[in-house]
C-alpha cells in the first residue's frame, strides 16, 4: 500500500517540516543521478526514473497504491551496477497523468510501455519486474498475460488471500484531496497505509515530500483519489497460478497484510516451486523498514536466477 492523508499526528509531525538526514548510504543513494523520462500508454503520459547502462538487462520497479517511483530511489542505485533499472509511476499516481477510469489491464500495458521505452526489450535477456503491494497485483497479471516476454517477477508483500480471509481493494471514501496552506502542515498529515511504525524516518520524510505537489492555495497529494471508483482487481489466485515466467514472493516477517499463512497459501498456488523470501523485522512496507536487507535478498535472488535454470514448469 502507499501514502495517504490522515488526521494530524502522523510520523513526520514531530519534525515540524524539517528535513530528516539519513545515514551515508542513503544520502549517497538518493544523490545518484537518474534520468527522468516519459512514455505514452493508452492516451496517458507515464513518468519513470532510470538508472544504469541501457545495454544491461532490464529491471523494472513498481510501487504500491498511491505511491510513486521515488519509493525506489534509494534502492535502485544498488541494482544499477548490473541492470538497466527503471522505476515507474502508474497512471493516477506520482507524476504520471490521471485518467477518467483505471483498470488492471491499463496498468499492465503501462508496465510494458515503460520497459519498452527504457530499452529493456532490446536486450537479449528479457526484463525482470519487482513490484510492491498493489503494484504486485498488477505484476501478477502481467506475468499471467505476458510472462513469455519476461525473465521473472518478484512480488513484494502483495497478498493473494485464501478464500476464508477477507480481501479486495481498499474501501475508502472518494473525496477530493484537501489543500494544506504549508508544506509543513501537509507533511504532518502524511502516514503509511496500512498504518505502521517505521524506524527509518528519513525514508518516510523523503517519500512524503515527493508525494505532494504545490497548487494554488498550498500543497496537496499527487495521487488521484478516484482511482478505486468502479475498479476490480480480479481473480488474483487464478492469475498467480497462470504465471508464465519465473516468480518469487517476498514478504515482511511482521506484515499484517501478508502473514506467514498467506505466504504458504501463495506457495501452494505456485506448486511449491517458487521461493518465498521473508525479510526479518519488516512490516508491509518492506523497502522502508529493512532497505539493506531487502537489497541483499533481491541481489541474491537475481544472481541465482542468472546462474540457474527454472525448476517450475512455466
Amino acid at each position: 500500500m502507499a501514502a495517504n492523508e490522515a488526521s494530524p499526528g502522523g510520523p513526520l509531525a514531530p519534525f515540524a517540516g524539517q528535513p530528516i538526514k539519513g545515514p551515508d548510504w542513503f544520502e549517497q543513494a538518493i544523490a545518484t543521478p537518474s534520468e527522468s523520462a516519459w512514455t505514452e500508454s493508452a492516451g496517458a503520459r507515464i513518468h519513470y526514473l532510470r538508472w544504469g547502462d541501457r545495454k544491461r538487462p532490464g529491471l523494472l520497479l513498481v510501487h504500491g497504491n498511491g505511491a510513486h517511483a521515488y519509493w525506489w530511489s534509494y534502492i535502485a542505485p544498488f541494482l544499477a551496477r548490473d541492470y538497466n533499472v527503471a522505476a515507474m509511476d502508474l497512471s493516477g499516481m506520482g507524476d504520471s497523468d490521471h485518467r477518467p477510469n483505471y483498470s488492471m489491464d491499463l496498468f499492465v500495458e503501462e508496465q510494458l510501455a515503460v520497459a519498452r521505452r527504457a530499452g529493456m526489450f532490446d536486450h537479449i535477456e528479457p526484463p525482470v519486474i519487482v513490484a510492491h503491494s498493489f503494484g504486485g497485483f498488477v505484476t501478477i497479471l502481467t506475468g499471467a498475460l505476458h510472462g513469455d516476454k519476461l525473465a521473472g517477477t518478484v512480488i513484494v508483500d502483495s497478498p493473494v488471500n485464501p478464500p476464508d480471509r477477507p480481501h479486495g481493494p481498499p474501501r475508502r471514501e472518494i473525496r477530493p484531496h484537501r489543500i494544506y496552506p504549508t508544506l509543513t502542515e501537509a507533511l504532518a498529515r502524511f502516514r503509511l497505509a496500512p498504518e505502521q511504525p517505521c524506524d527509518n524516518g528519513y525514508i518516510v520524510d523523503f517519500i512524503a515530500r515527493r508525494s505532494l505537489k504545490q497548487v494554488e492555495g498550498g500543497w496537496t497529494w499527487k495521487f488521484d483519489p478516484s482511482i478505486w471508483t468502479h475498479f476490480s482487481i480480479g481473480d488474483t489466485a487464478e492469475r498467480l497460478r497462470s504465471t508464465k515466467c519465473r516468480i518469487a514472493l517476498f514478504r515482511g516477517e511482521m506484515s499484517v497484510l501478508m502473514p506467514a499463512e498467506v505466504g504458504e497459501y501463495m506457495f501452494s498456488l505456485l506448486g511449491h516451486a517458487a521461493p518465498v523470501v521473508e525479510i526479518p523485522q519488516a512490516r508491509h512496507h518492506v523497502m522502508l523498514d529493512q532497505p539493506l536487507a531487502f537489497i541483499a535478498a533481491l541481489r541474491a535472488l537475481l544472481a541465482d536466477w542468472n546462474h540457474s535454470m527454472p525448476t517450475r514448469r512455466v
